[in-house]
Protein backbone atom coordinates (compact mmCIF):
# COMPACT_ATOMS: atom_id res chain seq x y z
CA UNK A 1 0.00 0.00 0.00
CA UNK A 2 1.26 3.47 -0.92
CA UNK A 3 0.56 6.76 0.86
CA UNK A 4 -2.44 8.45 -0.81
CA UNK A 5 -0.75 11.85 -1.11
CA UNK A 6 2.14 10.40 -3.13
CA UNK A 7 2.02 10.34 -6.92
CA UNK A 8 2.53 7.30 -9.13
CA UNK A 9 4.02 7.61 -12.61
CA UNK A 10 4.83 5.22 -15.41
CA UNK A 11 8.59 5.20 -16.00
CA UNK A 12 8.17 6.48 -19.56
CA UNK A 13 6.39 9.56 -18.16
CA UNK A 14 9.48 10.66 -16.25
CA UNK A 15 12.45 8.95 -17.97
CA UNK A 16 13.84 8.49 -21.48
CA UNK A 17 15.26 5.03 -22.18
CA UNK A 18 18.52 4.28 -23.98
CA UNK A 19 20.61 1.15 -24.50
CA UNK A 20 24.34 1.21 -23.86
CA UNK A 21 27.54 0.87 -25.83
CA UNK A 22 28.62 -2.46 -27.31
CA UNK A 23 32.21 -2.85 -28.56
CA UNK A 24 34.57 -5.67 -29.50
CA UNK A 25 36.70 -7.10 -26.73
CA UNK A 26 39.90 -5.62 -28.12
CA UNK A 27 38.47 -2.10 -27.68
CA UNK A 28 38.52 -2.42 -23.88
CA UNK A 29 41.31 -1.76 -21.41
CA UNK A 30 42.31 1.66 -22.76
CA UNK A 31 40.67 4.94 -23.68
CA UNK A 32 37.87 6.52 -21.63
CA UNK A 33 35.90 5.59 -18.50
CA UNK A 34 33.30 2.86 -18.90
CA UNK A 35 30.45 1.82 -16.59
CA UNK A 36 30.37 -1.98 -16.56
CA UNK A 37 27.49 -4.39 -15.99
CA UNK A 38 29.15 -5.41 -12.72
CA UNK A 39 29.41 -1.77 -11.57
CA UNK A 40 25.65 -1.41 -12.05
CA UNK A 41 24.74 -4.78 -10.56
CA UNK A 42 26.79 -4.37 -7.38
CA UNK A 43 26.15 -0.73 -6.45
CA UNK A 44 23.11 1.31 -5.43
CA UNK A 45 24.98 4.33 -6.80
CA UNK A 46 27.48 4.59 -9.65
CA UNK A 47 30.99 4.29 -8.15
CA UNK A 48 32.93 7.51 -7.83
CA UNK A 49 35.71 6.01 -9.93
CA UNK A 50 34.77 3.65 -12.78
CA UNK A 51 36.69 0.38 -13.04
CA UNK A 52 36.99 -0.08 -16.82
CA UNK A 53 38.20 1.80 -19.90
CA UNK A 54 36.92 1.64 -23.48
CA UNK A 55 38.18 3.06 -26.76
CA UNK A 56 35.09 5.22 -27.43
CA UNK A 57 34.61 7.87 -30.11
CA UNK A 58 33.42 11.46 -29.65
CA UNK A 59 30.02 10.50 -31.05
CA UNK A 60 29.74 7.48 -28.74
CA UNK A 61 30.68 9.53 -25.69
CA UNK A 62 27.94 12.00 -26.53
CA UNK A 63 25.30 9.34 -27.22
CA UNK A 64 26.10 7.06 -24.26
CA UNK A 65 26.96 9.74 -21.71
CA UNK A 66 26.47 9.51 -17.93
CA UNK A 67 24.93 12.50 -16.14
CA UNK A 68 23.71 13.19 -12.62
CA UNK A 69 20.30 11.61 -12.05
CA UNK A 70 20.71 8.90 -14.70
CA UNK A 71 19.42 5.50 -13.62
CA UNK A 72 21.09 2.36 -15.01
CA UNK A 73 19.30 -0.99 -15.02
CA UNK A 74 20.71 -4.38 -15.99
CA UNK A 75 18.56 -5.39 -18.96
CA UNK A 76 19.61 -9.04 -19.27
CA UNK A 77 20.54 -11.78 -16.84
CA UNK A 78 20.71 -15.56 -16.60
CA UNK A 79 18.43 -15.37 -13.55
CA UNK A 80 15.11 -13.58 -13.55
CA UNK A 81 15.50 -12.29 -9.99
CA UNK A 82 18.84 -10.65 -10.90
CA UNK A 83 17.32 -8.59 -13.70
CA UNK A 84 16.75 -4.85 -13.49
CA UNK A 85 19.37 -4.24 -10.80
CA UNK A 86 19.92 -0.52 -10.56
CA UNK A 87 22.64 2.05 -10.02
CA UNK A 88 22.08 5.81 -9.99
CA UNK A 89 24.61 8.51 -10.93
CA UNK A 90 25.04 11.20 -8.27
CA UNK A 91 27.31 13.32 -10.48
CA UNK A 92 28.27 13.85 -14.13
CA UNK A 93 30.97 11.53 -15.52
CA UNK A 94 32.71 13.47 -18.32
CA UNK A 95 33.65 11.31 -21.34
CA UNK A 96 32.28 8.12 -19.73
CA UNK A 97 29.97 5.63 -21.48
CA UNK A 98 27.90 2.69 -20.23
CA UNK A 99 27.55 -1.02 -20.95
CA UNK A 100 25.33 -2.35 -23.73
CA UNK A 101 23.74 -4.91 -21.41
CA UNK A 102 22.27 -2.08 -19.35
CA UNK A 103 19.54 0.49 -19.93
CA UNK A 104 19.92 4.18 -19.14
CA UNK A 105 16.89 6.00 -17.74
CA UNK A 106 17.49 9.73 -18.11
CA UNK A 107 15.10 12.09 -16.28
CA UNK A 108 12.89 14.21 -18.54
CA UNK A 109 12.99 16.90 -15.81
CA UNK A 110 9.21 17.30 -15.91
CA UNK A 111 8.92 15.78 -12.43
CA UNK A 112 11.17 16.39 -9.43
CA UNK A 113 13.14 13.24 -8.66
CA UNK A 114 16.02 13.33 -6.18
CA UNK A 115 18.82 11.02 -7.46
CA UNK A 116 19.51 9.73 -3.94
CA UNK A 117 15.83 8.83 -3.51
CA UNK A 118 15.81 7.10 -6.90
CA UNK A 119 18.88 5.08 -5.88
CA UNK A 120 16.93 3.50 -3.05
CA UNK A 121 13.54 3.31 -4.78
CA UNK A 122 14.88 1.24 -7.68
CA UNK A 123 16.42 -1.22 -5.19
CA UNK A 124 13.26 -1.43 -3.06
CA UNK A 125 11.08 -4.57 -2.90
CA UNK A 126 8.26 -2.53 -4.41
CA UNK A 127 10.17 -1.93 -7.63
CA UNK A 128 12.01 -5.27 -7.65
CA UNK A 129 8.70 -7.16 -7.52
CA UNK A 130 7.47 -5.21 -10.54
CA UNK A 131 10.58 -6.17 -12.51
CA UNK A 132 10.31 -9.82 -11.56
CA UNK A 133 6.68 -9.99 -12.68
CA UNK A 134 7.32 -8.17 -15.98
CA UNK A 135 10.55 -9.79 -17.18
CA UNK A 136 10.41 -12.49 -19.85
CA UNK A 137 12.36 -15.73 -19.61
CA UNK A 138 13.79 -17.28 -22.75
CA UNK A 139 17.37 -18.52 -22.51
CA UNK A 140 18.06 -15.37 -20.49
CA UNK A 141 15.82 -12.97 -18.61
CA UNK A 142 15.42 -9.67 -20.46
CA UNK A 143 13.80 -6.25 -20.21
CA UNK A 144 12.79 -4.22 -23.24
CA UNK A 145 11.59 -0.62 -23.55
CA UNK A 146 7.89 -1.49 -23.59
CA UNK A 147 8.30 -3.43 -20.35
CA UNK A 148 10.22 -0.59 -18.77
CA UNK A 149 7.55 1.88 -19.85
CA UNK A 150 4.83 0.11 -17.91
CA UNK A 151 6.81 -0.07 -14.64
CA UNK A 152 5.84 2.43 -11.97
CA UNK A 153 7.69 4.87 -9.75
CA UNK A 154 6.07 6.35 -6.66
CA UNK A 155 7.16 9.86 -5.67
CA UNK A 156 6.42 11.86 -2.53
CA UNK A 157 7.17 15.57 -2.46
CA UNK A 158 10.78 16.53 -3.09
CA UNK A 159 11.14 17.50 0.57
CA UNK A 160 9.97 14.09 1.71
CA UNK A 161 12.19 12.40 -0.90
CA UNK A 162 15.12 14.25 0.65
CA UNK A 163 14.20 13.20 4.20
CA UNK A 164 13.75 9.55 3.19
CA UNK A 165 16.98 9.54 1.22
CA UNK A 166 18.95 11.11 4.08
CA UNK A 167 17.91 8.36 6.50
CA UNK A 168 18.84 5.56 4.12
CA UNK A 169 21.95 7.34 2.85
CA UNK A 170 23.35 7.70 6.38
CA UNK A 171 23.23 3.90 6.75
CA UNK A 172 24.55 3.35 3.23
CA UNK A 173 27.50 5.71 3.76
CA UNK A 174 28.42 4.06 7.05
CA UNK A 175 28.49 0.68 5.29
CA UNK A 176 30.68 2.14 2.54
CA UNK A 177 33.00 3.71 5.12
CA UNK A 178 33.30 0.37 6.89
CA UNK A 179 34.16 -1.32 3.59
CA UNK A 180 36.86 1.27 2.93
CA UNK A 181 38.32 0.82 6.42
CA UNK A 182 38.43 -2.95 6.01
CA UNK A 183 40.02 -2.68 2.57
CA UNK A 184 42.81 -0.57 4.09
CA UNK A 185 43.19 -2.92 7.07
CA UNK A 186 43.47 -5.95 4.77
CA UNK A 187 45.98 -4.21 2.51
CA UNK A 188 48.06 -3.17 5.52
CA UNK A 189 47.95 -6.63 7.10
CA UNK A 190 48.87 -8.33 3.82
CA UNK A 191 51.78 -5.95 3.29
CA UNK A 192 53.12 -6.59 6.80
CA UNK A 193 52.60 -10.34 6.37
CA UNK A 194 54.60 -10.35 3.14
CA UNK A 195 57.32 -8.24 4.79
CA UNK A 196 57.64 -10.78 7.60
CA UNK A 197 56.96 -14.15 5.99
CA UNK A 198 58.03 -13.70 2.36
CA UNK A 199 60.72 -11.02 2.49
CA UNK A 200 61.95 -12.21 5.95
CA UNK A 201 62.23 -8.67 7.23
CA UNK A 202 60.55 -9.32 10.58
CA UNK A 203 62.27 -7.50 13.45
CA UNK A 204 65.24 -9.27 15.00
CA UNK A 205 66.12 -9.08 18.70
CA UNK A 206 67.36 -5.52 18.14
CA UNK A 207 64.24 -4.44 16.27
CA UNK A 208 66.09 -4.39 12.94
CA UNK A 209 64.89 -6.08 9.68
CA UNK A 210 66.10 -9.68 9.97
CA UNK A 211 67.33 -10.51 6.47
CA UNK A 212 68.81 -7.15 5.47
CA UNK A 213 70.55 -6.92 8.86
CA UNK A 214 72.42 -10.15 8.23
CA UNK A 215 70.09 -12.61 9.95
CA UNK A 216 71.21 -16.22 9.53
CA UNK A 217 69.65 -17.96 6.52
CA UNK A 218 69.78 -21.65 5.59
CA UNK A 219 69.19 -23.63 2.39
CA UNK A 220 65.79 -25.20 1.77
CA UNK A 221 63.76 -26.74 -1.06
CA UNK A 222 62.40 -23.29 -1.90
CA UNK A 223 65.63 -21.35 -1.42
CA UNK A 224 67.17 -19.54 1.52
CA UNK A 225 64.95 -19.22 4.60
CA UNK A 226 65.55 -17.99 8.17
CA UNK A 227 67.25 -20.47 10.47
CA UNK A 228 64.75 -22.40 12.59
CA UNK A 229 61.85 -21.99 10.15
CA UNK A 230 60.07 -24.94 8.54
CA UNK A 231 58.33 -25.58 5.21
CA UNK A 232 54.93 -27.22 4.91
CA UNK A 233 52.18 -27.52 2.34
CA UNK A 234 49.15 -25.25 2.66
CA UNK A 235 46.98 -28.28 3.44
CA UNK A 236 49.26 -29.14 6.37
CA UNK A 237 48.66 -25.91 8.25
CA UNK A 238 44.86 -25.98 7.83
CA UNK A 239 41.96 -28.27 6.96
CA UNK A 240 40.05 -27.56 3.74
CA UNK A 241 36.47 -28.84 3.99
CA UNK A 242 34.54 -28.94 0.72
CA UNK A 243 30.84 -28.08 0.93
CA UNK A 244 27.80 -30.19 0.16
CA UNK A 245 25.68 -30.45 -2.97
CA UNK A 246 22.95 -28.52 -1.20
CA UNK A 247 20.24 -29.39 -3.73
CA UNK A 248 20.22 -32.76 -1.96
CA UNK A 249 19.56 -31.12 1.40
CA UNK A 250 16.52 -28.96 0.74
CA UNK A 251 14.45 -28.22 3.84
CA UNK A 252 11.33 -30.30 4.28
CA UNK A 253 7.98 -28.63 4.80
CA UNK A 254 7.92 -26.74 8.14
CA UNK A 255 11.61 -27.63 8.72
CA UNK A 256 13.95 -24.89 9.88
CA UNK A 257 16.38 -23.81 7.18
CA UNK A 258 19.60 -21.92 6.53
CA UNK A 259 20.55 -19.80 3.52
CA UNK A 260 23.12 -21.50 1.27
CA UNK A 261 26.55 -19.93 0.83
CA UNK A 262 27.59 -20.12 -2.82
CA UNK A 263 30.20 -18.19 -4.81
CA UNK A 264 27.60 -15.47 -5.49
CA UNK A 265 27.02 -14.89 -1.77
CA UNK A 266 30.74 -15.05 -0.99
CA UNK A 267 31.41 -12.40 -3.63
CA UNK A 268 28.75 -10.01 -2.35
CA UNK A 269 29.46 -10.72 1.32
CA UNK A 270 25.93 -11.67 2.41
CA UNK A 271 22.97 -13.91 1.68
CA UNK A 272 19.65 -12.48 0.53
CA UNK A 273 16.12 -13.43 -0.50
CA UNK A 274 17.49 -14.95 -3.72
CA UNK A 275 19.84 -17.33 -1.90
CA UNK A 276 19.02 -21.04 -1.93
CA UNK A 277 17.89 -22.77 1.26
CA UNK A 278 19.11 -25.92 2.97
CA UNK A 279 18.02 -27.90 5.99
CA UNK A 280 19.28 -26.64 9.34
CA UNK A 281 19.96 -30.28 10.25
CA UNK A 282 23.03 -30.72 8.05
CA UNK A 283 26.23 -31.81 9.81
CA UNK A 284 27.55 -29.04 12.05
CA UNK A 285 30.88 -28.90 10.23
CA UNK A 286 29.10 -27.71 7.07
CA UNK A 287 27.55 -24.72 8.85
CA UNK A 288 29.39 -21.43 8.32
CA UNK A 289 29.53 -18.74 11.01
CA UNK A 290 30.79 -15.18 11.12
CA UNK A 291 34.59 -15.08 11.09
CA UNK A 292 35.05 -18.33 9.14
CA UNK A 293 37.56 -18.38 6.28
CA UNK A 294 35.90 -19.41 3.01
CA UNK A 295 37.90 -20.24 -0.12
CA UNK A 296 36.20 -20.63 -3.50
CA UNK A 297 38.31 -23.20 -5.37
CA UNK A 298 36.24 -23.56 -8.56
CA UNK A 299 34.92 -21.04 -11.07
CA UNK A 300 35.74 -17.64 -9.55
CA UNK A 301 38.63 -18.22 -7.16
CA UNK A 302 38.58 -15.96 -4.13
CA UNK A 303 39.10 -16.13 -0.38
CA UNK A 304 37.31 -14.04 2.21
CA UNK A 305 36.43 -13.74 5.88
CA UNK A 306 32.73 -14.57 5.93
CA UNK A 307 30.58 -12.33 8.13
CA UNK A 308 27.22 -12.66 6.41
CA UNK A 309 25.58 -14.73 9.15
CA UNK A 310 25.01 -18.43 9.70
CA UNK A 311 24.54 -20.46 6.49
CA UNK A 312 25.19 -23.80 4.83
CA UNK A 313 28.42 -24.44 2.90
CA UNK A 314 27.82 -25.34 -0.75
CA UNK A 315 30.10 -27.46 -2.89
CA UNK A 316 32.96 -25.69 -4.73
CA UNK A 317 33.73 -23.79 -1.51
CA UNK A 318 36.22 -24.76 1.19
CA UNK A 319 35.67 -23.87 4.82
CA UNK A 320 39.21 -23.52 6.11
CA UNK A 321 39.95 -24.29 9.75
CA UNK A 322 42.89 -25.30 11.93
CA UNK A 323 43.40 -26.69 15.42
CA UNK A 324 46.99 -25.45 15.58
CA UNK A 325 47.13 -22.14 13.72
CA UNK A 326 45.40 -18.80 14.03
CA UNK A 327 42.97 -17.81 11.30
CA UNK A 328 45.06 -14.81 10.21
CA UNK A 329 48.02 -17.11 9.51
CA UNK A 330 46.39 -19.45 7.02
CA UNK A 331 44.15 -16.70 5.60
CA UNK A 332 47.15 -14.64 4.54
CA UNK A 333 49.01 -17.67 3.19
CA UNK A 334 46.01 -18.51 0.99
CA UNK A 335 46.03 -14.91 -0.25
CA UNK A 336 49.78 -15.16 -0.99
CA UNK A 337 49.10 -18.19 -3.23
CA UNK A 338 45.79 -17.00 -4.70
CA UNK A 339 47.22 -15.53 -7.93
CA UNK A 340 49.02 -18.80 -8.62
CA UNK A 341 45.81 -20.75 -7.96
CA UNK A 342 43.91 -18.49 -10.36
CA UNK A 343 46.50 -19.16 -13.08
CA UNK A 344 46.19 -22.91 -12.50
CA UNK A 345 42.39 -22.72 -12.76
CA UNK A 346 42.55 -20.62 -15.93
CA UNK A 347 44.81 -23.22 -17.56
CA UNK A 348 42.19 -25.96 -17.19
CA UNK A 349 40.62 -27.00 -20.49
CA UNK A 350 37.18 -27.21 -18.90
CA UNK A 351 34.19 -24.91 -18.73
CA UNK A 352 34.85 -24.20 -15.06
CA UNK A 353 38.46 -23.72 -13.98
CA UNK A 354 39.42 -25.13 -10.61
CA UNK A 355 42.30 -26.29 -8.48
CA UNK A 356 42.92 -29.75 -6.98
CA UNK A 357 43.99 -30.75 -3.49
CA UNK A 358 47.44 -31.49 -4.86
CA UNK A 359 47.73 -27.79 -5.66
CA UNK A 360 47.19 -27.06 -1.97
CA UNK A 361 49.97 -29.52 -1.10
CA UNK A 362 52.27 -27.94 -3.68
CA UNK A 363 51.65 -24.45 -2.27
CA UNK A 364 54.46 -24.12 0.23
CA UNK A 365 54.22 -22.03 3.37
CA UNK A 366 56.82 -21.10 5.93
CA UNK A 367 56.34 -21.86 9.60
CA UNK A 368 58.34 -19.40 11.70
CA UNK A 369 60.03 -20.08 15.00
CA UNK A 370 57.69 -19.96 17.98
CA UNK A 371 58.92 -16.60 19.25
CA UNK A 372 58.35 -14.94 15.84
CA UNK A 373 54.92 -16.55 15.55
CA UNK A 374 53.92 -15.17 18.96
CA UNK A 375 55.20 -11.70 18.07
CA UNK A 376 53.29 -11.82 14.78
CA UNK A 377 50.13 -12.96 16.55
CA UNK A 378 50.14 -9.80 18.68
CA UNK A 379 50.02 -7.76 15.47
CA UNK A 380 47.81 -9.78 13.14
CA UNK A 381 45.17 -11.20 15.50
CA UNK A 382 43.83 -7.78 16.62
CA UNK A 383 43.67 -6.64 12.97
CA UNK A 384 41.79 -9.79 11.99
CA UNK A 385 39.33 -9.36 14.87
CA UNK A 386 38.82 -5.69 13.96
CA UNK A 387 38.00 -6.66 10.37
CA UNK A 388 35.47 -9.24 11.59
CA UNK A 389 33.83 -6.76 13.99
CA UNK A 390 33.49 -4.13 11.26
CA UNK A 391 32.02 -6.69 8.84
CA UNK A 392 29.47 -7.80 11.46
CA UNK A 393 28.55 -4.17 12.12
CA UNK A 394 28.00 -3.64 8.38
CA UNK A 395 25.76 -6.71 8.27
CA UNK A 396 23.59 -5.23 11.03
CA UNK A 397 23.46 -1.87 9.23
CA UNK A 398 22.35 -3.60 6.00
CA UNK A 399 19.63 -5.41 7.92
CA UNK A 400 18.37 -2.11 9.38
CA UNK A 401 18.47 -0.47 5.94
CA UNK A 402 16.62 -3.37 4.33
CA UNK A 403 13.92 -3.27 7.02
CA UNK A 404 13.43 0.48 6.68
CA UNK A 405 13.61 0.62 2.87
CA UNK A 406 10.18 -0.87 2.00
CA UNK A 407 8.48 0.88 4.92
CA UNK A 408 9.84 4.31 3.96
CA UNK A 409 9.17 3.77 0.26
CA UNK A 410 5.52 2.84 0.88
CA UNK A 411 4.81 5.54 3.44
CA UNK A 412 4.20 2.97 6.17
CA UNK A 413 6.81 4.92 8.12
CA UNK A 414 6.51 8.66 7.58
CA UNK A 415 9.35 11.06 8.22
CA UNK A 416 8.73 14.42 9.90
CA UNK A 417 9.09 17.24 7.39
CA UNK A 418 9.65 20.04 9.89
CA UNK A 419 13.21 21.29 10.15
Amino acid sequence: MVCESWKTYRLDEVYEFSSGLSKKREEFGFGYDFLTFKDVFNNYFVPNELSELVNSTDKEREKYSIKKGDVFLTRTSEKQDELGMSSVALKDYPNATFNGFTKRLRPKNNVEILPEYAGFYFRSPQFRSQVNSMSSMTTRASLNNSMLASLKIVLPSIKEQEKIANILLSLHKKIETNNEINTKLEEMAQAIFKHWFVDFEFPNENGEPYKSSGGEMVESEIGMIPKGWKIQGLDEIADFLNGLAMQKFRPQEDEKWLPVLKIRELRQGFTDNNSDKCSENIERKYIVDDGDIIFSWSGSLLVDIWCGGKCGLNQHLFKVTSKNNEKWFYYHWIRIHLERFIRIAESKATTMGHIKRKDLSDAKVLIPSEDIYLKANKIFKPIFEKIVNIKVESKKLREIRDILLPKLMSGEIRVPLES
